[in-house]
């Protein structure tokens, strides 16, 4: 498709066969000529070009795997070093000249089954060799430059966008088609073009808004003769890629959104969202978000602050020889229930209604409730990573939070009606210490797993073994006021930290602790900081970057006191 081939092979006896060539070639769609697997089909113009920088004859071949739009649509083939110039040459028996050597060996153009496309050191190059070829690429250039030879260029792989679809739902394209104006806008005031409600939907390759004369028969605004509206409608990435803006101000009838709320609310703090939205979705809301930067309606770069991919739900699929795939509750003991017939356990794979391979969540709830089903799900992988399904997580998940019901019911049986005491809970020595070290602890690392790591498993998991550390306590024998509180700080605790996870279990266990107010309504708990440091530190001792022993000191030891202890521990002594 380059003006110059026609020019290039005009009286030569190469024209018959290149013009053949480029007709052939044209009939192909640019992924197919530019995929890595097409054959490299080319034929010889009979002219030749001079390197400007050697002043040696190059031949000029038309090649099909060349756009026109890449660069000048005309490239200088380094067969050497790009697998596409490596493969067109050997087919067509072109020469192919080293000049970039990898550092580890030395490679010989006849030898080489593939181009050398890393980075390397130049070779055969005139002034340049020796150079990095990064260097060498930029050198070169300006030697160019500076000899009006040629010009750097940035080659952007952006493309024109069509953005139009031949269906009902999108938003309309304002433009009208009149035969003696041309292509003419919907004019400011007729704004915007509204889908109309009235229309009979058929099957067939036309928008069904092509079939409904009432919305495509209309004046054209500048002669008022018949004209024809644009039926075709934007794709729904339009829609989709500024409605957070729209969000900040449903109700502005006079512009897409109140600028205003838009400074107020805008970007985003999170996007949760599918990994699949990467490419698309974001790339286009990206896009458009710049777009509206440019013409000055907001006054961010990026739209979204922060941005959380979270994983999918997966579990095994089953397969039936006869009644092909399964849904669990149609397997008993291994067995199709409809035919008796062994079943194949398939591997995990994303859920979904064609294989069957899915949970009803309506039955979860009414097995396991509410708080236990999504428990399971925020406990068993991190957000990001795929959750792999199975019934013993969510009986574990079951069993845990009716141990958290018996264990708060036991501390406020043992301590009716008890309001909390600083006093006493200053007090606080031994295991009761212990505890409270635990709580503030614990919910310092659920505050920052939430928040910094959207970790919400390991933040269940410290939930749980400050559970565990709970049931270490013979609760019905305690009866000093310091343990006392410390046991209902570590519940009232254990209740707002499984109040995001398990809502329900929450506001009841709140309820019983006796606060009156919903615990929807409570502060985040704080920690304290000098509570959530350890009395004492596990040490390694290594010897010769070896680990000898391990031994328990105070956090607040200093260094020759240490020093000196790990010199005299028995271990070392030996």
């Amino acid at each position: 498709e380059h003006p110059l081939v026609r020019p290039l092979v005009t009286d030569l006896p190469q024209a018959a066969e290149v013009l053949a060539f480029v007709e052939q070639i044209s009939r192909l769609d640019r992924i197919t000529r530019t995929a890595a697997t097409t054959e490299k089909l080319g034929v010889f113009t009979g002219r030749y070009a001079i390197n400007p920088l050697t002043q040696e004859a190059i031949p000029i071949w038309v090649a099909n795997f060349v756009l026109m739009e890449y660069g000048t649509g005309a490239i200088m083939a380094v067969p050497a070093h790009d697998q596409r110039d490596f493969e067109f040459a050997k087919k067509y028996a072109l020469p192919i000249r080293v000049v970039i050597q990898p550092p580890e060996h030395t490679l010989d153009s006849g030898t080489m089954t593939a181009a050398f496309v890393d980075e390397g050191r130049l070779v055969d190059s005139g002034p340049f060799t020796a150079l990095g070829s990064a260097e060498g690429r930029e050198r070169i250039a300006e030697h160019m430059e500076k000899h009006n030879l040629g010009l750097k260029a940035i080659n952007f792989r952006i493309k024109d966008w069509g953005i139009s679809r031949q269906r009902y739902w999108g938003t309309p394209i304002p433009m009208i088609y009149c035969s003696g104006c041309g292509i003419v806008p919907v004019p400011y005031e007729d704004l915007p073009v509204v889908l109309p409600l009235e229309l009979q939907f058929e099957y067939g390759a036309r928008s069904p808004l092509a079939e409904a004369p009432s919305f495509y028969a209309v004046p054209c605004p500048r002669c008022q003769q018949p004209a024809r509206r644009e039926t075709d409608t934007m794709d729904t990435f339009v829609d989709s890629s500024w409605y957070f803006e729209r969000y900040t101000s449903p109700h502005a009838n006079d512009s897409p959104f109140d600028v205003h709320a838009v400074d107020y609310w805008m970007p985003v703090d999170l996007y949760i969202g599918g990994i699949e939205h990467a490419v698309l979705h974001l790339l286009y809301a990206r896009f458009w978000t710049k777009v509206l930067r440019d013409l000055g309606l907001v006054k961010y770069d990026e739209p979204f602050t922060r941005l959380l991919t979270q994983g999918m739900v997966c579990m095994e699929t089953l397969w039936c020889a006869q009644h092909e795939w399964l849904f669990p509750t149609q397997v008993r003991d291994g067995k199709c229930v409809e035919c008796g017939r062994v079943v194949i356990v398939g591997r995990m794979e994303k859920m979904s209604k064609s294989k069957r391979n899915v949970v009803d969540p309506d039955e979860m709830i009414r097995q396991y409730g509410a708080d236990t089903t999504r428990l399971f799900i925020l406990f068993a992988a991190p957000p990001e990573r795929d959750l792999d399904w199975n019934d013993q997580g969510i009986e574990g998940c079951y069993r845990f939070l009716n141990r958290v019901w018996r264990m708060v019911r036991r501390i406020i049986a043992n301590s009716p009606g008890l309001r909390r005491d600083p006093a006493a809970l200053l007090a606080a020595s031994g295991a009761a210490l212990a505890l409270r070290r635990k709580t503030h602890q614990t919910i310092r690392k659920v505050t920052e797993d939430i928040e910094d790591r959207f970790h919400f498993n390991t933040a269940v998991a410290a939930i749980m073994e400050l559970v565990n550390l709970l049931y270490q306590f013979a609760v019905e024998e305690v009866h000093d006021a310091p343990t006392q509180h410390a046991l209902w700080e570590a519940s009232e605790a254990t209740a707002l930290l499984l109040s995001p996870f398990t809502p329900h279990l929450a506001e009841d266990l709140w309820q019983q602790l006796g606060h009156t107010d919903s615990i929807l309504r409570q502060p985040w708990p704080p920690y304290d900081p000098t509570l959530t440091q350890e009395d004492e530190i596990t040490i390694v001792i290594q010897v010769n970057g070896r680990v000898r022993s391990r031994l328990m000191a105070a956090a607040s030891i200093a260094e020759d006191d240490l020093r000196e202890a790990a010199l005299h521990h028995e271990r070392i002594q030996e």
